[in-house]
């Protein structure tokens, strides 16, 4: 595993490391005992699947504690998804959560794969490559989405290899920009988002193709999410700051350098107010209930806060 999700793992565990112990343990406890009798994760209600899996296993990375019984249950649990047919939309948190594992406890769940499986994945992949050089959510997708695209770029690093035509890429992802400096989920969308501007950033930062005015324009908009209640909010007609927003408008922040533009005291005691007494995370003041996503970013928002003060 390398490149921007390894970075990001490493700056997420610096942050921890400057944790009591007593409170790094209460947030693994919340995610191992969530685990299921499959070795899987599963979301608010349901069985395990891979996109709530995928979180808990990145969560459990960081906070150093993905090693053991719970390694090997979640190894496990992946393995048998190769005995199914993954959906393309399950393939990318498959590999996520695959690298990751095998990353931070050795457990190769790729180890058994027949020979040439990347370049499969990389042929499945290219079959969400638009006209508009973005990548769509689904093989019915006719339009580029920003966010898929990034989990594309992603996908690709950890198979060693870059996009083809990356510079379309490029010329996609600035076309998703909007009035205010921010960018767009896909091209009919009416207005900019944090969470697609943080994955535009972040797909532009991988492909070295940013630009000083859109990094300037980018964190203006950020610095304005930010709301009273200390946390970021997703859009401009969302009144209220939620724990996804918070965590990818401080990550793209700190990635351009501008961190300290915004008050992280404030979203310090924000994502402190959505922690549950067992460890794991609201994603917003009015969300009755917790879940492995949102503890992920609570996990992350308090780990980048740490590094950053």
């Amino acid at each position: 595993m390398n490149g921007y999700l390894q970075s990001l793992v490493i700056r997420l565990s610096s942050g921890i490391g400057s944790w009591p112990e007593e409170k790094i343990k209460r947030h693994a406890d919340y995610f191992l005992d969530l685990q299921q009798e499959d070795g899987g994760f599963a979301g608010r209600e349901g069985e395990s699947d891979l996109y709530y899996s995928a979180f808990a296993i990145r969560s459990l990375a960081v906070l150093g504690e993905l090693h053991g019984d719970s390694a090997k249950q979640a190894g496990d649990f992946l393995t048998n998804q190769l005995r199914r047919t993954v959906p393309l939309v399950d393939l990318l948190s498959f590999l996520f959560a695959g690298f990751q594992l095998q990353a931070a406890s050795g457990h190769d769940v790729f180890a058994n794969m027949p020979t040439g499986w990347q370049s499969s994945v990389l042929q499945m992949l290219e079959q969400l490559r638009r006209d508009d050089g973005g990548y769509a959510k689904s093989t019915q997708g006719n339009m580029g989405s920003t966010y898929q695209t990034f989990l594309v770029i992603l996908a690709y690093e950890l198979l060693g290899q870059s996009i083809p035509r990356p510079e379309l890429a490029v010329q996609f992802l600035n076309s998703q920009k909007s009035g205010d400096g921010a960018f767009r989920e896909v091209r009919v969308g009416k207005r900019s988002s944090t969470n697609p501007t943080a994955a535009a950033i972040a797909s532009l930062i991988i492909l070295d193709s940013i630009s000083e005015e859109t990094a300037q324009a980018t964190v203006d908009f950020l610095c304005d999410m930010q709301t009273l209640e200390g946390g970021i909010r997703a859009n401009t007609r969302i009144p209220v700051a939620d724990l996804l927003s918070t965590f990818t408008g401080l990550l793209t922040l700190q990635d351009l350098g501008a961190a300290s533009e915004v008050d992280l005291k404030a979203m310090q005691e924000f994502a402190t107010q959505l922690r549950t007494d067992q460890g794991g995370f609201r994603g917003a003041l009015l969300d009755p209930g917790h879940d492995v996503e949102y503890s992920f970013y609570g996990l992350g928002t308090e780990a980048l806060i740490s590094g950053l003060l």
